[in-house]
């Protein structure tokens, strides 16, 4: 299988990075001054135990590339950025590729399902960072992360084992995971705290706590009443252990998650529509009330369109507006 890098950033560049070490056939989409730099001195992965400079092909778009049934196009984009690839994808002639989706939120598999009969998910547990053109970092080693692979919406069959086989040999923990969907809305409810990230910055406080506790009951509230299967805090925890171990890097701590590394880097568009959006339009279709997460995502949308820095605004300045 060649695997097909479709958003060549933190995710995926670690992603890709780690399958090329492992010997896989990998190529790159990327674009802007990140494609320029990978195309001029290859993709530059940094992890706690050293930095290489990997020779992988790159290139702007799907268009680029021959598709064919032996592809794996492993979806990285933030999901705002997803009906565009998924577009150019299949203008590109890749309806007979598999698609692994390696995104947050559960909104991606719906619509690759759409336009793709070949859909696949993993539920990222991967601590990277992107933040500089040409360089990612893999901040967990020796495990990069946890991949674990399923078909959409459920089930396991040759080609998700062959890809999880794959992320095995890659410095992954990943297994065939049939109810793949129910961890995905399990990582969700964490993934709920990347706009408070955005908005308050690294601050760790007990309004911190109180305003992300919220958020989760609100979606843990709006899975129930949609009756939405999740694994739940114990299984995940279990399925987490001691994996997953992020160290630093030639000295540095690690920054922010995926919202917050965005809003550093000037994205105008962030993924919160995505993950505490989700949470809203379940409890709308629910009758759940969800103000904690209508909250969240209206001000991380905000913030990043007017350029405003996390950290600007506090927890208790956010659960004040909520009084």
């Amino acid at each position: 299988m060649r695997y097909i890098i479709y958003g060549a950033g933190a995710v995926g560049g670690a992603i890709g990075g780690r399958l090329f070490q492992a010997g896989r056939d990998v190529v790159l989409i990327a674009r802007g001054a990140h494609l320029e730099a990978i195309r001029a001195n290859g993709l530059t992965l940094e992890s706690p135990d050293g930095r290489d400079v990997l020779p992988i092909q790159a290139v702007s778009g799907p268009g680029e590339l021959a598709l064919g049934r032996d592809d794996v196009v492993v979806l990285a984009m933030k999901s705002q950025d997803t009906p565009g690839a998924l577009a150019a994808l299949e203008a590109a002639g890749g309806q007979d590729c598999a698609l692994l989706i390696a995104q947050n939120g559960v909104d991606n598999e719906r619509a690759a399902l759409r336009r793709f009969a070949r859909v696949y998910t993993t539920t990222v547990m991967l601590p990277a960072t992107h933040l500089e053109p040409g360089v990612v970092q893999a901040n967990s080693a020796p495990m990069t992360g946890i991949l674990d692979i399923g078909r959409y919406p459920s089930g396991v069959d040759a080609v998700a084992e062959a890809i999880s086989a794959d992320l095995a040999a890659a410095t992954f923990s990943s297994h065939p995971e049939p109810d793949v969907m129910a961890w995905k809305y399990q990582k969700l409810l964490l993934n709920l705290g990347n706009a408070v990230q955005a908005i308050c910055g690294e601050e760790r406080s007990a309004a911190i706590d109180d305003l992300q506790a919220r958020a989760k009951a609100e979606a843990v509230a709006c899975f129930r009443a949609a009756g939405i299967a999740f694994v739940g805090d114990e299984a995940d925890a279990r399925r987490r252990g001691t994996i997953i171990t992020v160290r630093p890097i030639a000295g540095a701590t690690r920054g922010g998650g995926s919202t917050w590394q965005s809003i550093q880097r000037g994205k105008a568009e962030i993924e919160s529509d995505y993950l505490n959006g989700e949470v809203v339009y379940l409890g709308r279709m629910q009758g759940v009330p969800a103000p904690v997460n209508e909250l969240l995502r209206a001000t991380a949308n905000r913030h990043a369109r007017e350029g405003v820095a996390p950290g600007t605004v506090g927890a208790a300045e956010l659960l004040a507006r909520l009084a």
